[in-house]
């Protein structure tokens, strides 16, 4: 099957290049609602296991073990900015626990907020692990860790409990056996696992369906009180999730790919731009949500620069266009 184009790059009148990839939209059961592509093709989730490795802390009696509250669990299920605002609640949880930056195995790159990270290179300052993307997961990890008493030195290790406890969980959340998840190794050094894209998006279907004072239902609520811990300023995750408040959840993961839990009709969305084009997203994303009836007159508006970004030359000229050119099925 021949995978179908999600989004053209234009350039003057004609096409330049194009972004193929997947949809799946599963509703809790696990039936299909809509889709483009084959969407039994397995995806490597990436951060899109985010929410399903922070419900651990919510079930085993951590999260109240530690008085963690709402804002921190959002925090434990986004790809951060590296903004002060997170820095700082990493910081405080780390502390909670008695540890400090350097129990953070994840290794260290510039913030994704490009003001935070010129502010750092002005101060002539390096960025740390609490700058990384993955800085909330792997402070959740750990106060798995601390909680059961368990080794903190090779938490990241498959064979490590925690992992065994991350792996099962996201095994339940998205309706694969353990044994048949392939596992491999992320840019932050935890394990990812491998998953057909639409059990991606019947666990994000989970998520939306869940119901209140659950597990799955407090980590929704939240996420939904805290949207700008699931990204930062200025990403499409939050601002979607700000332009529809208690409707989306949005979650970005490396590589192409996006999931998103629509809450109030129980449905779980998984995209896959095949390509890894991280320009190809956004559009993508929009478009799902305008085809699903999501953008309201505010939330068009809102979101509308992410939905056709034009392209520029050196000179600040508009030359093209990245812009979505699938329908749902």
């Amino acid at each position: 099957m021949t995978t179908p184009v999600l989004v053209d790059v234009t350039r003057g009148a004609l096409v330049e290049s194009r972004h193929r990839g997947l949809i799946a939209v599963v509703d809790a059961q696990g039936n299909l609602q809509g889709h483009l592509g084959d969407v039994e093709i397995q995806v490597c989730m990436r951060s899109l296991a985010k929410p399903f490795q922070a419900l651990p802390v919510i079930t085993s009696g951590a999260a109240q073990a530690f008085e963690l509250g709402p804002e921190v669990l959002a925090l434990f299920s986004g790809s951060l900015s590296g903004q002060d605002f997170q820095t700082e609640l990493v910081t405080q949880v780390l502390a909670r626990l008695g540890l400090t930056v350097e129990a953070l195995q994840c290794g260290s790159h510039p913030p994704l907020h490009r003001g935070t990270a010129q502010s750092l290179n002005k101060g002539g300052l390096k960025p740390t692990a609490l700058h990384h993307t993955c800085a909330g997961k792997h402070a959740c990890m750990l106060v798995l860790c601390v909680h059961h008493g368990w080794p903190l030195e090779n938490y990241l290790n498959m064979d490590h409990p925690v992992q065994q406890l991350i792996l099962g969980t996201v095994a339940r959340m998205v309706g694969v056996p353990p044994d048949r998840i392939s596992v491999a190794i992320d840019g932050c050094g935890a394990p990812v696992f491998y998953v057909p894209l639409k059990n991606i998006a019947l666990g994000y279907a989970r998520l939306a369906a869940a119901e209140k004072g659950s597990p799955a239902g407090k980590l929704m609520e939240a996420i939904f009180s805290h949207p700008r811990h699931i990204a930062g300023d200025g990403r499409l995750d939050t601002e979607v999730m700000l332009a529809l408040p208690g409707r989306v959840f949005a979650k970005s993961g490396a590589e192409g790919g996006y999931a998103m839990a629509l809450a109030d009709r129980g449905l779980g969305v998984a995209l896959k731009i095949e390509d890894g084009q991280a320009r190809a997203m956004n559009p993508a994303v929009v478009a799902v949500l305008e085809q699903l009836g999501y953008l309201t007159a505010e939330a068009q508006e809102a979101l509308k620069s992410y939905f056709s970004p034009p392209i520029l030359n050196h000179r600040k000229e508009e030359v093209g266009r990245i812009q979505p050119v699938f329908k749902l099925t």
